[in-house]
């Protein structure tokens, strides 16, 4: 069996491909991929986006603006005031001793009052960036989910579940960590460095050229060398992605897993995308210290070379000692804010690669959006009618083929035919999951497209064979039909779905929590529980998908009785329910008001069950097939 390949192998590729220029490349998994990375254009106006979300808080970004300032200014005036204390009190030959010490008191408290004050003003700042990215975290995260949730399943299907929590967690906290890291930050840092360099020059314009005569080479190699960064960072949120979504995907499975005693390649998997995860983070970190080492040496390298040649200075008369303890500090003061505007880029290049993933979301369009001049749905269900529908998930696969039927409102059809006929995928289409390639299908008339989507999602409920029940109580979980149901309708809609007397047995009856996707059910229970869901609704166009498929025997033949009321009355009035099912277990459907046989996507067979089984045709063969494996699983059985 080939080996996989190693967390060294997969950084060792990707540092080659590094190497080659191929930095976007490196960082994605497919061509796919590649043609989706945004280009310049495309970032700018994902960068325009963000302003405009920025533009509401415009007068508390001002705020956090001015106190930055403030505190930048601060900062320039009490090293004046510790030259002033040097040169003027402690090396000062006319003034007299008390007076020196009368100075020197005041000028304490002055700079002790200034750096109180800057703190403050600072600590301030710091709270109010923190309350300005709350709420704009709050309004992107929120956005982000709702364009989420309105999404195609094809698109929501290619992000993968981890994608999907990655983009609304690390990725939208890292956008807005750009206010502070590409507008605050580097802007504070540029006035400071420009303040500071005035005051340098005006102190001593030999000084200043001498403490900054390095600068401006290490900042223009730190900026070159940093641009490196950013795609091992976007490399690295891919496979964070990958690594989560296999991570939901193994436990959503655990039972195949454990089966087929896979938990050693699961664990080798994961460990695999951890440890490249950690040798890309590494790398990148790898790049950084070796300009905060460059930058670490230059700060104590200024230092000495200010004490050098100003000491040369002071003894031709060219500068004072309070110059030196000055410059001392402006230089620190000035490396700071440049250092910050480098370490800034580097910080801003993983919230720029955050804000690609998250605004490529927002810039999706909605899955079917109301067309212009929609209405609302109808009432009352009266016909069903397909029209030439075509079909195709893939352009050239067809899935269904010119199907046309008529189903009278109030009808029971159930969709029948082997595997991969396209049952499914006509039921999808009746849900409006998705949209016809070709042709239409019409409520009274109306073209489905023209219909107001969550209007017409009110009249409808689907209990599928796959159950999904949330992570919450039985009484959660049924209610999630209908908003505001009474106690006296959740315990009603459980009786007629067969399940309010496995619910009464648990620890807490209704308010027992079931656990995620129901796990702690039988799978007959969660299936009755999802068949209750839909009772509440109270549907007009009900879908049941192999909704019996996970009964007992005895389960299934006591919900049969409850199916077949509520197929044929909603809640007791005489407006009859339209009814889509789909069945590979025959003896559920023989009761249906029309059967209609499907083979590769088109119509073989259609009537009742008694006609279909007087034609002889593929449904009579079908029928006969099961009854025959039926019979021979007896016999072995007995």
């Amino acid at each position: 069996m080939k080996r996989p390949v190693s967390s060294k192998q997969h950084e060792a590729e990707f540092r080659r491909r590094m190497r080659q220029g191929a930095a976007v490349e490196a960082s994605l998994r497919d061509k796919a991929d590649a043609a989706r990375r945004p280009d310049k254009q495309t970032r700018r106006r994902y960068l325009r986006q963000y302003v405009h979300w920025l533009w509401p808080y415009r007068y508390a970004l001002l705020a956090v603006f001015v106190l930055a300032l403030m505190t930048a200014g601060l900062d320039m005036v009490w090293p004046l005031a510790i030259r002033q204390v040097i040169d003027g009190v402690l090396l000062s030959k006319t003034a007299p001793r008390d007076v020196q010490t009368r100075n020197l008191k005041l000028f304490g408290g002055v700079i002790i009052a200034l750096l109180v004050l800057k703190q403050a003003l600072d600590s301030l700042r710091s709270y109010r960036t923190s309350v300005l990215n709350s709420k704009v975290i709050f309004r992107l995260r929120q956005r982000l989910y709702e364009r989420l949730l309105g999404l195609s399943l094809t698109e929501l299907s290619e992000m993968k579940s981890g994608g999907i929590v990655s983009r609304l967690s690390n990725d939208v906290d890292s956008v807005t960590g750009l206010v502070q890291l590409a507008l605050i930050s580097p802007a504070v840092a540029l006035i400071r460095v420009v303040l500071t360099l005035v005051i340098l020059f005006a102190l001593s314009w030999r000084l200043a050229v001498g403490a900054m005569v390095m600068i401006p080479p290490l900042a223009l190699m730190s900026f070159l060398w940093l641009r490196r960064v950013r795609p091992i960072y976007r490399s690295t949120q891919e496979d964070r992605t990958n690594v989560d979504a296999r991570v939901n995907e193994t436990f959503g499975g655990i039972r195949v897993v454990r089966a087929f005693r896979r938990e050693p390649r699961e664990e080798r998997g994961y460990a695999i995308g951890q440890h490249t995860i950690i040798r890309k983070r590494l790398y990148a970190e790898r790049l950084e210290l070796l300009l905060e080492g460059m930058w670490g040496l230059l700060i104590p390298g200024s230092s000495l070379a200010i004490v050098w040649y100003g000491g040369w200075l002071v003894l031709r008369g060219l500068a004072g000692i309070g110059d030196i303890f000055a410059f001392q500090i402006y230089a620190v003061l000035l490396l700071q804010p440049v250092w910050q505007i480098v370490s800034s880029v580097s910080q801003t290049q993983k919230s720029l690669a955050a804000m690609e993933r998250v605004f490529e979301v927002l810039e999706m369009k909605p899955d079917k959006p109301d067309a212009p001049g929609a209405v609302e749905a109808p009432s009352v269900v009266r016909e069903i009618r397909f029209d030439h529908v075509g079909f195709e998930y893939r352009a050239g696969v067809p899935v269904l083929r010119d199907f046309e039927l008529t189903v009278p409102g109030g009808s029971v059809v159930a969709l029948v035919g082997p595997s991969g006929a396209g049952k499914t995928t006509l039921t999808d289409l009746v849900a409006r999951f998705y949209d016809p390639t070709s042709g239409s299908i019409r409520l009274n008339g109306i073209d489905l497209r023209g219909i107001r989507l969550g209007s017409y999602r009110n009249l409808l409920a689907v209990v599928q064979q796959d159950v999904f029940l949330f992570d919450g109580t039985a009484r959660e979980n049924i209610a999630y039909g209908r908003r505001g149901a009474s106690e006296a309708e959740i315990i009603s809609a459980a009786r007629r779905a067969n399940a309010d007397g496995f619910i009464q047995g648990l620890p807490d009856g209704y308010d027992t929590l079931i656990g995620e996707r129901g796990f702690k059910l039988s799978g007959g229970q969660r299936q009755r529980l999802s068949i209750a869901r839909a009772i509440l609704a109270d549907p007009q166009i009900l879908i049941l998908d192999e909704a019996t498929s996970n009964l007992d025997t005895e389960s299934e033949q006591l919900i049969q009785s409850s199916l077949a009321d509520l197929l044929h009355s909603r809640n007791g009035r005489s407006s009859p329910r339209t009814t889509f099912v789909i069945a590979h277990r025959l003896s559920t459907v023989t009761g249906a008001d029309l059967i209609v046989v499907l083979d590769e996507g088109a119509i073989r067979e259609l009537g009742t069950h008694d006609e279909l089984i007087e034609q002889r045709g593929m449904y009579y063969e079908m029928v006969e097939r099961q009854r025959r494996s039926f019979g021979a699983l007896t016999e072995t059985i007995g």
